[in-house]
């Protein structure tokens, strides 16, 4: 078990606490923490794009010209891809994007961004964020307490609509719930803010 320190809102450390060296303390596996970045990525996406094929263009019902005589290529419609106007050969077309890893890699991916972020020292536990009502300027100046710059993402125990609400319009923050917590985001800041109470449900879940 290793020792991190615990800060209040204001910036100030008011305890430690132990944080398990088999959730954030592995050698992070940087193999498996692109392929599951890659999977996050390829499953976002929507695959809606669509092209026209011949059969799916307006017109060409009739042949341009007779087959023989005229000195030109046959031709039997004016919508074959190679006409203006004419359809897309081989173009794409809506389809699936996602697939699925097994769930010994999504754990290992997850322990081993977790822990990338305990050695580089970018884990910061907070006991607890208590806010009064939707104040974006409380989470500003936590952030600024704790001397956190560029892309930060708070986790809390539970979804916490003020925390969203208040950290929604601060430009390079994201917060998230422990149970929607993925590889990607952890990566994609550079801080990671926890809350004590949200470590040890982490722990409770990947330990």
């Amino acid at each position: 078990m290793s020792k991190v320190s615990v800060y209040n809102m204001a910036g100030n450390q008011v305890s430690e606490t132990e944080i398990s060296d088999a959730v954030f303390g592995i050698e992070p596996n940087e193999a498996v923490m692109h392929a599951m970045v890659v999977n996050y990525l390829a499953n976002q996406r929507q695959g809606t794009q669509s092209t026209l094929t011949r059969t799916e263009v307006r017109g060409g019902g009739r042949k341009p010209w007779r087959q023989k005589g005229t000195g030109h290529a046959r031709q039997g419609s004016t919508r074959a891809p190679q006409w203006t106007h004419g359809g897309v050969a081989l173009g794409p077309k809506p389809r699936d994007y996602s697939y699925t890893l097994n769930k010994k890699v999504k754990r290992l991916a997850m322990k081993s961004a977790l822990s990338s972020k305990a050695q580089n020292a970018n884990l910061i536990v907070v006991d607890a964020l208590d806010l009064e009502g939707f104040k974006t300027k409380t989470i500003v100046e936590m952030l600024k307490a704790l001397n956190v710059e560029g892309k930060a993402l708070i986790v809390t125990a539970e979804a916490d609509r003020k925390v969203v609400k208040s950290a929604a319009n601060i430009p390079g923050v994201k917060t998230a719930a422990v149970n929607t917590l993925n590889v990607y985001d952890i990566l994609n800041h550079d801080k990671f803010i926890v809350v004590k109470n949200a470590v040890e449900k982490i722990e409770e879940v990947y330990a």
